[in-house]
């Protein structure tokens, strides 16, 4: 383990500006995972601080472009509800109107679809012929994905959303 920390390279704040810009070109990235790298990279406090203000105003770094990509990604990629995406937000220090605004610009219409995709294919036949059991392990799943309970039920047990 010391061996690692030994042979980690050290970067200066002017190189660690650069590098930074690398990885946040690359993708969207949160303030946070920009700030644990930096540290990662050997800066200190005030250094990773000016880096991140630096970011910020050369418009590599946006909290909100980042929240409203990962929530937009995580639905369409992962299948994730707002539930679990908000929770995964909020693990990497995203502020909650930040988070409200990243919910409220995936598309409602999109993500029903994507909710009836989902219990859909995990059913394998039709809702109505469902048994009870059937019926539940298939809210769990759903639940699980960090959907909505009333947008679930409305469509298995109703066959509405």
């Amino acid at each position: 383990m010391e061996e690692q920390s030994k042979n980690k390279k050290i970067y200066t704040p002017k190189q660690a500006k650069l590098k930074a810009e690398s990885y946040c070109a690359y993708q969207e990235r949160s303030q946070q995972e920009v700030r644990d790298k930096l540290y990662g990279w050997g800066l200190h406090h005030d250094e990773v601080e000016d880096v991140i203000s630096e970011l910020i105003t050369d418009n590599f770094l946006n909290e909100e472009r980042f929240a409203i990509a990962y929530a937009q990604g995580k639905l369409r990629m992962k299948g994730w509800g707002k539930i679990k995406i908000k929770h995964h937000l909020k693990n990497k220090r995203v502020s909650d109107p930040l988070i409200r605004i990243a919910l409220n610009a995936l598309d409602i219409d999109e993500y029903i679809g994507i909710l009836k995709t989902i219990i859909d294919k995990k059913a394998g036949k039709d809702l109505s012929k469902l048994s009870m059991l059937e019926k539940n392990k298939l809210i769990r799943h759903v639940l699980g994905k960090g959907f909505e309970q009333e947008l679930i039920y409305g469509y298995i047990l109703h066959g509405k959303t």
